[in-house]
C-alpha cells in the first residue's frame, strides 16, 4: 500500500524556538498509509553537522573546489522494531503517530550557522525503510551555552584585539578610550569599526570574507594639541549571532579596530581625508598614537 504522508515535527520550548545544550526535544514522527503496510524499520536520528564548500580559480581555465565536513553528534533511536520473522512490521490503514524524546548533548557544540560557503545544522530526522528508504527531517535552531573552557564563549560575542579578547553581550555599551599624542600639523579624528569575520577551512586552505557591522567616530583632535584622551561609547547591535570558535572548519568572530582619519589639505578632486590604521586597543583600552 501507499504511504500518503511521512513527516517529523517537534515542540518549541520558548518563544524564539531555540534550543541549547542539555535541552530535551519532544516530537513525533507521522506516518499515514492508504492500507495495511509492511515496514522493515523506522528510525529516529538527532544530528549536528557542519559543511563548507567553495571554489577558487587559477588562471583562465583552472578551478579547484575545496570542501570539508564535521560531525558533532549523531544519536539514533529505533522507533519501530522488526517483530515478524520475515523482518517486517505491519501497520494498518490510517494515520500513525510515533513520539520521540531527544536530549541535545552537552559539550562544545557550535551554534546554528548558515552562509553561502558554509553551514552548521542541527536537525531531527526520521528514516522509514521498506524496499527503499524514505527520509524526512526538520531543522532546529541551536544556540550554544557559554563554555568556561573556551574564553571566546564566556559571553555572547567575542571581540578580537592583537593582545587579548574583549567579551561582551549584544546590546551592551562598549566604552572605548584612546589616548592620542598629536604633534603633527593635521587635525585627526579616531574612527571605530566593528565587523564580522567569517573564516572557512578545508583541505589545508582557508577563505575569509568580512562585512562591517557598525562605524562610528569620536571627537577630533586638533593639530599640535599634544596628548589628549578621547572616549566614545558604542552600543553593540542586539541582533548579532554568537561567535563561533569551537568548530574546526568554520570560525566567526568580531574584530574591533580603530583608524585615524586626518586632513591631507589636497585640492579637489583628490578629496580631503585619508585614514591611518592604528594597532588595536591594549588591555586597558588605551592606545598611544604619536604623529
Amino acid at each position: 500500500m501507499t504511504i500518503k504522508k511521512f513527516s517529523i515535527e517537534y515542540d518549541a520550548i520558548n518563544s524564539k524556538n531555540t534550543f541549547t545544550n542539555g535541552d530535551m526535544i519532544n516530537g513525533r514522527i507521522i506516518v499515514e498509509v492508504s492500507g495495511e503496510t509492511k515496514i522493515q524499520s523506522l528510525i529516529f536520528r538527532g544530528q549536528g553537522r557542519a559543511k563548507v564548500c567553495w571554489s577558487e580559480h587559477y588562471g583562465q581555465d583552472q578551478t579547484h573546489v575545496y570542501w570539508a565536513t564535521e560531525k558533532y553528534y549523531d544519536i539514533k533511536q529505533d522507533i519501530l522494531r522488526e517483530s515478524r520473522r520475515d523482518g517486517t512490521e505491519v501497520i494498518g490503514k490510517g494515520r500513525h503517530v510515533f513520539p520521540f524524546l531527544f536530549r541535545i548533548p552537552d559539550g562544545m557544540l557550535p551554534s546554528t550557522y548558515k552562509r553561502a560557503r558554509g553551514k552548521i545544522v542541527h536537525k531531527v530526522k526520521a528514516e522509514l525503510t521498506q524496499s527503499i528508504t524514505r527520509k524526512t527531517k526538520a531543522h532546529f535552531t541551536f544556540v550554544s551555552k557559554a563554555d568556561m573552557g573556551i574564553p571566546g564563549l564566556l559571553q555572547r560575542l567575542n571581540f578580537i584585539t592583537d593582545s587579548d579578547n574583549f567579551l561582551y553581550f549584544t546590546g551592551e555599551a562598549l566604552v572605548v578610550t584612546v589616548e592620542i599624542n598629536n604633534n603633527s600639523s593635521r587635525t585627526v579624528k579616531p574612527k571605530f569599526i566593528l565587523y564580522q569575520k567569517h573564516s572557512f577551512f578545508a583541505q589545508g586552505h582557508r577563505t575569509v570574507y568580512t562585512h562591517d557591522i557598525l562605524k562610528d567616530k569620536a571627537e577630533a583632535v586638533e593639530a599640535s594639541s599634544g596628548r589628549k584622551t578621547v572616549t566614545k561609547v558604542i552600543t553593540i547591535p542586539g541582533d548579532l549571532p554568537p561567535s563561533i570558535l569551537n568548530s574546526h572548519i568554520i570560525n566567526l568572530d568580531c574584530p574591533f579596530v580603530c583608524v585615524l582619519e586626518y586632513c591631507l589639505n589636497l585640492p579637489p578632486p583628490y578629496g580631503a581625508h585619508a585614514t591611518y590604521p592604528t594597532t588595536t586597543l591594549d588591555d586597558d583600552g588605551i592606545e598611544m598614537l604619536t604623529f
